[in-house]
């Protein structure tokens, strides 16, 4: 059990974005069988040894028929699991379909078992000069799904991305994002998930593939996943995933206890923590976060989060203050109260994330134009107030006023009408 914690599966992505045209046990030996291979060191002739007491182990089986289960699932394995793989290859796309495991012996009086790959599938498992991706085996061990095991191997793809060039640098804050938080097309969703003919409103797709697999994966694996479902027109069109780990100090092995043990890495960190905690302490006297408050958006619990009042600082409060200089504070607060009201299908474990969506969402709407247009009307309107006020300041007191002393009578009046206080001499 100890030697299945501590392994890794590394995959092309190319071979985790494919159709796995199989059950979920077939597909859990095929990422046992794997997990064996160095890829430093390829196997002879493409075999690989396991026992039958470590595939026990891994799939649980404790009953008296485990022997005759798992001849059972290596014979469905064999007659009907297979890989469809669409590669981009240098002079188009490519598409294969291959059987990963057509050899397997075994004997009733001995305890290992003999895989032999097939030879097409190797470059997928071994070529792996970039990308590709390494997951633990220990996650896919307690996904009982073959969903799940899609999901979560594709969603790995995406967030060891995010982690890599965080890391390393070499991509755009943006381009971070999109990997942290990657989206799909319902139609390319259901082509990897094999539910083309499956689940055929997206009621029983959200809950049968979605729902189910993502419950599972936030169970037994090192993420939180949350989505949400993006529309064109009335109908739901992609789906976004909003993708976190959880934290795993004991990991510290690798090239994360290394890269931990960095003296630049080491400096980068303690910067980071120095800017963050200016940030928390920005969002905590922000207006911003009073109107979230009050909206609900934002419990006191949530305040004593560092990372997430920090996050929010930076990331959300910058698009409230465009907001703000659109449709005023009022107008912000009102769309804040729009979004707590609205009974959105998202999970907001995220909360920066969703609020950040929905704000993006409406400055982009065209929606806040009507308001921009009313500030400039009392803006103007405002100025002619003005010009008014002084006049009859200057009429009622006879005086004739120098054009710096009328501008400052201007200026007081504007910060009375908009609620400021005045200079002081």
């Amino acid at each position: 059990m100890d030697e299945i914690q501590k392994r890794k599966v590394v995959q092309h992505n190319d071979l985790i974005s494919s159709v796995a045209k199989m059950d979920k046990i077939p597909l859990k030996i095929f990422e046992l069988a794997v997990s064996c291979i160095d890829t430093d060191n390829p196997p002879k002739d493409n075999i690989i040894y396991l026992s039958k007491s470590e595939l026990f182990t891994f799939f649980k089986v404790n009953d008296s028929n485990k022997h005759s289960r798992f001849k059972q699932a290596i014979e469905v394995m064999q007659k009907q699991a297979y890989f469809n793989i669409k590669a981009n290859k240098e002079l188009g796309i490519e598409y294969e379909s291959i059987v990963p495991i057509p050899y397997i012996k075994w004997t009733d009086y001995t305890d290992e078992v003999i895989l032999q790959f097939q030879p097409q599938i190797m470059p997928y498992l071994i070529e792996l000069k970039k990308n590709f991706t390494q997951y633990a085996l220990s996650d896919v061990m307690e996904l009982n799904s073959k969903y799940s095991i899609i999901l979560y191997k594709w969603l790995s793809m995406n967030y060891n991305q995010y982690e890599h060039y965080s890391f390393k640098g070499g991509r755009r804050e943006e381009q971070l994002e999109v990997y942290q938080n990657p989206s799909i097309s319902i139609k390319e969703l259901r082509i990897m998930t094999d539910t083309i003919n499956l689940y055929k409103t997206f009621k029983d797709f959200d809950s049968y593939v979605l729902k189910n697999s993502l419950k599972e994966i936030n169970e037994h694996t090192h993420f939180n996943v949350s989505y949400e479902k993006l529309k064109v027109g009335r109908s739901i069109d992609r789906i976004q995933f909003h993708i976190s780990k959880k934290e795993q100090p004991q990991e510290l092995n690798g090239e994360y206890k290394a890269r931990e043990q960095d003296p630049d890495y080491l400096q980068d960190k303690i910067n980071k923590e120095v800017n963050q905690q200016a940030l928390f302490a920005e969002a905590m006297q922000s207006l911003y976060t009073t109107s979230l408050l009050e909206s609900s958006l934002l419990s006191p619990f949530d305040m004593q989060d560092i990372t997430l009042m920090a996050n929010l600082q930076l990331e959300v409060y910058p698009l409230y203050k465009q907001l703000e200089e659109i449709v005023g504070l009022q107008g912000v607060k009102k769309h804040l109260e729009y979004v707590s009201n609205k009974k959105l299908d998202y999970s907001k474990p995220n909360l920066v994330k969703y609020l950040k969506t929905a704000v993006m969402r409406y400055l982009d709407s065209g929606d806040t134009k009507q308001h921009e247009i009313i500030k400039t009307k009392f803006v103007k309107q405002s100025q002619k107030t003005v010009e008014a006020v002084a006049k009859d300041f200057m009429t009622e007191n006879n005086e004739e006023l120098s054009q710096a002393e009328l501008d400052k009578i201007k200026s007081d009046i504007l910060k009375q009408m908009n609620g400021e206080g005045l200079d002081h001499e």
